[in-house]
């Protein structure tokens, strides 16, 4: 056995398989260790299903990869993968979730996912069994299937041993060690005794370069091991497989096809052919999380007892969709583990504060994501990046704050939540609220409607506190929802008066030290501001895309504070301590790196009265010029007096008109929001959420991380040419330049449908043709049209070019537009006074 290797991937299921496989094909020396059997895990009781139906669009490539894969498994290897290709029919019984596929076939049709949309009369046409008259329609995935987990998992394995993988049974991993240039694992090999897998007590050690988890059931043994949190819990998954139908038998024996996989979203389960029967799979509500600390040393290729009242109203509705299913009996039924994340999607990438240690936790849909899983990570791995954005699964998405508590409950909402609307302005409730800034209940009794992000709630929007008869703030829809003329009555007040926005989620760090400014002139890509003055900036990946953006204020020669978006606050700091680590290795001076966003709040105020809003406040010798452009120009930042409050007060604003960043001790968040609400009644200042936020940016093409901005692209690509300073020598810039420009970021004004805007997944065409994809979608209250941001080839980013977008499965006209639409010239934000 090889005791020195490239790369350890610790778990022999499914997922662990296929990155082993990519692995090894990538010439890595790979050993792959397993404390039990192949499949023990999850994998052996899988319902082998795979939906390429993903909302999610790194996801989505997953699947899409997975499948593909799994097709030429048996040529490449001489194993049956088991792969059967009926296709998967998913149903809607309301126009709502019509819409639901529609928004999906968007994000279907830029990742090259086949689909076609049925009627009613078309499925009872196809699938007689079937009952179709409370249809609404359905959408169909001819390419889609199921496969044998086992059969795939042992074709994906004996793949990876034919690129030169070592794979070993019963050896459990003990202890992880960093030595600096290596990890040293400690094992054990595991035996049998009674039936139980039991420790040998002979230890042994392999070394090597990297690691890989890919544990399931048991990410909270490995997390407790490697001394971080792993918010992956498993959660009661409960399929049932029926006798034989004798309408089925029938059906099949005059010579038909087999029913494609079925799912009835609105009912909460699917169902496919098994052997003449049906398997049937809910998911229901109240499906209980598991293991939260451990699994059991007796727990093996085990179940837990069936709950068949849980599902009792998801069989009753099979029933109703497969009426011939009602005399046929149970056969088999099965209830086992199924790992969540408490937002759904795995965990694949760096682990938080560790080197060289890669994760592959959490999840769901193991059998479909194996193989895409391996493919991307194994690019992340080996070619310093992934050739699509990743950002979504990255683990440290999820920050130190997250309990275990937390993680279970949310798990448990993930899972109730598989076949629920997902709608794109969803908010999910659980475990709400939790991480609040001090205004909270203030703005809650303003109307506020709060959205989650990182855990922090955010005001959405504003609404009505006594909502008008009919109007409900928890509706969601695919087009405008009630929300809508709040948002846009938000975005005017911006444009003509004033706004005030809760910021305090952003992500805050303060970065000091002899060694700081070399450190992040060496990590960044714009030239470092001046003391008292910002710069917005941008660090890269290896690979010469985009890690995150940054806005840096220099406070002194060598006291920098750093913002950035809030939802990525650990994953950038992740970033800036291992940055830090690698610069003062090579040399470099001391560097000291602060979390500081929970010291400090933020609002944002912006609009043409914003300056007058503020004079109402602000303690100086000569308050009528204090804020003007000689003494506070734009792009500049100084430590002022607002009433009693001290603030850091920056002048930028992502809405594109007059204003400031207010950073001040959150301690004094209330004072200071009673003292701003005071002075902007009279001026007409509106409290303002993230939606409009969302769409007065657009109109000033500012990217956004997560979105514009991304590890698939390079800040050269997003059009941010001005803020790369090709002089100097940065972290990444040499991979930047080789990858040229492949795509360019551009704004979009369109004339779409009346009811609707895109919600940035929608797919961009040129002569018929697909020539790139939307990334972020709004309206446009300057315009009075809807807007878009994304991606298209080169040669369509002129302004002026005449491009379609696909809304609800039809072609609405878009145009690019200069970039910054709105005040091109930013004449607003620099307005004197």
């Amino acid at each position: 056995m090889k005791t020195h290797v490239k790369v350890l991937v610790v778990g022999g299921g499914a997922v662990g398989c296929g990155i082993a496989l990519h692995l090894a094909r990538a010439g890595w020396e790979t050993l792959l260790v397993e404390r039990d059997e192949l499949t023990s895990g999850s994998t052996w009781h899988a319902a082998g299903l795979l939906p390429l139906f993903n909302m999610g669009y790194a996801t989505s490539h997953i699947h899409d990869y997975s499948v593909k894969l799994y097709a030429g498994l048996e040529a490449e290897t001489g194993l049956n993968a088991g792969f059967t290709r009926c296709g998967n029919l998913r149903m809607a019984q309301t126009q709502e979730r019509m819409d639901e596929y529609m928004l999906y076939s968007s994000t279907a049709e830029t990742v090259g996912i086949e689909h076609e949309f049925l009627t009613p009369a078309q499925i009872k046409e196809r699938w007689p069994l079937v009952r179709t008259e409370d249809l609404k329609g359905a959408i169909f995935h001819p390419t889609d299937g199921y496969i044998n987990p086992a059969d795939v998992t042992q074709a994906m394995a004996k793949g990876a041993r034919m690129a030169g993988c070592s794979i070993e049974r019963k050896i459990q991993v003990n202890g992880y060690q960093w030595t600096g240039s290596e990890w040293i694992v400690t094992c054990e090999k595991m035996g049998e005794k009674g039936g139980n897998l039991v420790p040998t007590g002979e230890l042994f050690e392999i070394r090597a370069e990297h690691v890989v988890t890919a544990t399931g059931n048991h990410a909270q043994r490995t997390a407790r091991l490697l001394g971080i949190k792993i918010p992956a819990i498993p959660v009661e998954h409960q399929f049932i497989v029926t006798e034989k139908d004798p309408a089925l038998i029938k059906w099949r024996e005059e010579g038909n096809p087999e029913h494609p996989v079925l799912r009835d979203a609105d009912a909460k389960w699917y169902v496919r052919e098994e052997r003449g029967g049906w398997i049937m799979g809910p998911y229901e509500r109240n499906a209980p999380a598991r293991f939260l600390y451990d699994v059991p040393e007796s727990f093996r290729a085990d179940l837990f007892p069936l709950d068949l009242d849980r599902i009792e109203e998801e069989y009753m509705a099979m029933i109703h969709r497969i009426p011939t299913s009602e005399e046929v009996g149970l056969k088999d039924d099965f209830n086992g583990p199924i790992c969540y994340t408490p937002d759904g999607n795995p965990l694949v990438g760096p682990a938080p504060g560790l080197r060289n240690m890669w994760l592959a936790e959490g999840f769901s849909f193991g059998i479909t994501a194996a193989g895409g899983t391996g493919h991307y990570l194994a690019q992340m791995m080996t070619e310093g990046e992934a050739e699509i954005d990743m950002a979504s699964l990255d683990p440290r998405r999820f920050g130190r704050w997250m309990t275990t508590e937390y993680a279970a409950r949310k798990n448990e909402e993930a899972y109730d939540h598989v076949y629920i609307l997902h709608h794109p302005d969803e908010e999910r409730p659980a475990c709400r609220p939790l991480r609040c800034s001090p205004a909270y209940d203030r703005q809650k009794a303003r109307g506020a409607q709060f959205g989650c992000v990182n855990g922090w709630e955010r005001p959405n929007y504003f609404g009505p506190v006594d909502a008008p008869d009919g109007f409900d703030h928890d509706a969601r829809s695919f087009r405008r929802g009630g929300w809508w003329e709040y948002a846009r009555a938000e975005a005017e007040a911006v444009r003509n008066a004033a706004g005030l926005i809760d910021a305090t989620a952003f992500a805050k760090h303060v970065v000091t030290g002899p060694g700081a400014t070399a450190f992040l002139d060496w990590l960044t890509s714009n030239k470092l501001p001046k003391v008292g003055r910002i710069n917005l900036t941008y660090a890269l990946t290896e690979a010469g895309t985009t890690r995150t953006e940054y806005t840096i204020v220099r406070r002194g020669e060598n006291d920098y504070y750093l913002v950035s978006a809030g939802a990525w606050a650990d994953y950038d700091q992740d970033n800036l301590l291992k940055s830090a680590e690698d610069f003062m290795a090579a040399g470099g001076g001391f560097v000291n790196i602060q979390d500081v966003t929970s010291q400090w709040g933020v609002f944002a105020i912006a609009g043409p009265s914003s300056r007058d809003v503020l004079a109402k406040l602000i303690r100086d010798a000569d308050p009528e010029t204090a804020l003007s452009n000689k003494r506070f120009p734009w792009l500049s930042s100084k430590r002022i007096e607002l009433g009693m409050v001290p603030v850091q007060a920056i002048r930028v604003a992502y809405t594109g008109e007059l204003g400031w960043e207010l950073h001040h001790p959150i301690e004094m968040q209330n004072h200071l929001f009673d003292r701003l609400m005071e002075a902007g009644e009279s001026l007409g200042m509106k409290l303002v959420g993230t939606r409009a936020q969302n769409w007065l940016r657009q109109e000033k093409s500012y990217r956004a991380f997560g979105t514009e901005l991304g590890r698939d692209a390079t800040p050269l690509e997003a059009g941010l040419d001005r803020f790369v300073d090709l002089s100097k020598d940065f972290k990444g810039k040499a991979a930047m330049e080789a990858l040229g420009i492949r795509s360019k970021c551009v704004t979009l004004l369109i004339d779409g449908p009346e009811d609707a805007d895109p919600w940035g997944r929608e797919a961009l065409f040129a002569d018929g043709e697909k020539v790139g994809r939307l990334t972020s979608g709004g309206y446009s209250v300057a315009f009075g049209k809807q807007i878009g941001m994304g991606y298209v080839r080169p040669d369509l980013a002129e302004p002026g070019t005449r491009l379609k977008v696909r809304m609800f499965r039809e072609l609405w006209d878009a145009e690019v537009a200069e970039d910054s639409p709105h005040d091109p010239q930013n004449a607003r934000i620099r307005v004197d006074g």
